[in-house]
């Protein structure tokens, strides 16, 4: 399984780019967010779909925008195209405050999705959060992951790793194993 993919931009076009890994060129999807944020030195999550027919690469500039992702597929009548539509068209936060809000003009604005559609995937989704966790921090989502591996919750890795300025994963764990341990 491909979990993200680093080298270098080969070439940028319509919601897909052509990237360079050690001489080896992948075709990624992404939503427009992450081709907007693309510049020559390419980091990229990725989510693969392996179907009868096709093998696919969607990318995203961040693990919030994947999530979203990877969430939206599991729903029924959701596939990866209107999944990378939504991406397309809200921030991860912008996302999680629609589906609180339950705001269904707003999904509706997503092309492919109409009233029955959108009700469909605020019900089925419920609650989506993205946590409050700074997106500037690369450090940070690698920490959740190991600390979730470790065996905490989400909630309480959010609060220990909030307004958390570091350099480094190692770092970041070390801080947030100490305030965990006194939750």
């Amino acid at each position: 399984m491909i979990a993200a993919l680093r080298g270098k931009l080969f070439k940028k076009k319509l919601n897909t780019v052509l990237v360079d890994v050690n001489g080896v060129i992948y075709e990624i999807s992404v939503s427009v967010n992450t081709y907007s944020e693309l510049n020559d030195e390419v980091f990229i999550y990725i989510t693969e779909i392996i179907r009868e027919d096709s093998y696919t690469l969607y990318g995203f500039i961040n693990e919030y925008e994947k999530k979203m992702f990877d969430t939206l597929i599991k729903i029924n009548g959701v596939g990866p195209k209107v999944a990378l539509a939504i991406c397309s068209t809200f921030t991860p936060q912008t996302f999680a405050s629609i589906v609180q809000t339950k705001n269904i003009a707003a999904l509706k604005q997503v092309p492919g999705i109409g009233p029955k559609s959108a009700s469909r995937i605020l019900v089925e989704l419920g609650e989506f959060s993205v946590g409050e966790i700074n997106e500037e921090d690369s450090a940070i989502p690698d920490a959740i992951i190991a600390l979730e591996n470790l065996g905490f919750k989400k909630d309480a890795i959010t609060k220990a790793l909030k307004d958390v300025k570091v350099t480094s994963t190692e770092e970041a764990v070390k801080l947030a194993l100490k305030k965990l341990a006194s939750f």
